[in-house]
């Protein structure tokens, strides 16, 4: 993780402007900044966000933008890949602390002996992955496109999917390739509880479980549509149910609703009474923290330049496979 620490920054929240919408419009302006957001944040950082997308289309805005400031209401590899495909650009995090379980599961140093062993294999990683995983990879996916890029490399190259395990199994069953698989994984989409779930759909005859596919196997097994964030975005809205189980971090429901607001989502459930389905990484970001981060301008993700490089290489390949 590279990074530059803002120091004392919670000190400033005391002279927070009342209207920070407006604030942070104003230094958006003054700043050439853009403001991009997962849909895992907060309602009020979507709302405030000039793009909002899953891995790939935040990648793919990130490779695009004419800002001269990204601010990324993310997590901490979703800056790192904007810094990496802009370099003489000034990105922010609204909290160094937004991390990732699925980029923690998987140390540089591990996985680099993992590779060594398996010294023919491809190397496909998921964009959930820190910089040096990337830099060890030839080409990057999202769950979004992890299905197409596979699809497109040859059948008798051999490949190690990392890393996650769940999204990687879920490959092996759409391609039928048989992937050597690093065994990581997101503390959110293994909180779910199958029984649950079933009995919550029993409770709810008439609403279809959606989910994403970082969900473990027994889970994905009762779900009628299998998807990235976006794709399950776009089959609520285009769905003819009125109401839907959301297996995935429930931030996405804010959307879900102001794009459907007739319709009926219900986030799934947790192995016990707890909000353990949302992302306590994602969630670490607020308004009041991104404010602090353009009017300080940090802090701001910087990494070796040797790393930078080596991780751009398989992010520009993923990206022309997308097209």
């Amino acid at each position: 993780m590279f990074t530059t620490a803002l120091p004392q920054q919670t000190q400033a929240f005391g002279a927070l402007p009342h209207d920070l919408f407006g604030a942070i419009d104003a230094l958006k302006k003054d700043l050439n900044a853009v403001i991009l957001a997962h849909y895992y944040q907060d309602p009020d950082i979507q709302d405030v966000a000039d793009y909002l997308g899953d891995s790939l289309g935040l990648s793919q805005q990130a490779a695009s933008t004419n800002a001269d400031v990204i601010v990324f209401a993310g997590v901490h590899f979703m800056a790192e890949t904007a810094k990496i495909l802009n370099p003489d650009k000034l990105v922010l995090l609204p909290d160094l602390e937004a991390g990732c379980s699925l980029a923690d599961s998987c140390p540089p140093a591990e996985f680099a002996a993992f590779k060594a062993a398996h010294p023919d294999h491809l190397v496909v990683s998921y964009i959930n992955c820190s910089a040096e995983i990337k830099a060890m990879s030839d080409i990057i996916c999202t769950s979004s496109n992890a299905v197409k890029i596979v699809n497109q490399i040859p059948e008798n190259q051999p490949i190690i999917f990392a890393p996650d395990r769940n999204l990687g199994r879920y490959v092996m069953e759409q391609t039928g390739r048989d992937l050597v698989l690093w065994q990581g994984s997101c503390i959110v989409h293994e909180t779910f509880s199958e029984k649950r779930l079933v009995q919550l759909q029993i409770e709810h005859p008439d609403a279809e479980i959606i989910a994403h596919p970082e969900c473990e196997a027994p889970v994905l097994r009762h779900a009628s549509y299998i998807g990235s964030t976006t794709a399950l975005l776009k089959y609520s809205q285009n769905s003819p149910k009125q109401s839907f189980i959301v297996a995935t971090e429930p931030g996405i429901i804010h959307q879900m609703q102001k794009e459907a607001p007739n319709k009926r989502f219900i986030p799934a459930p947790g192995t016990n009474n707890c909000n353990c389905n949302e992302c306590p990484f994602m969630r670490l970001n607020t308004l009041e923290k991104l404010y602090l981060a353009m009017k300080h301008r940090q802090p701001e993700i910087t990494m070796p330049e040797d790393i930078r490089v080596a991780a751009l290489r398989p992010i520009q390949r993923m990206l022309e496979m997308s097209v």
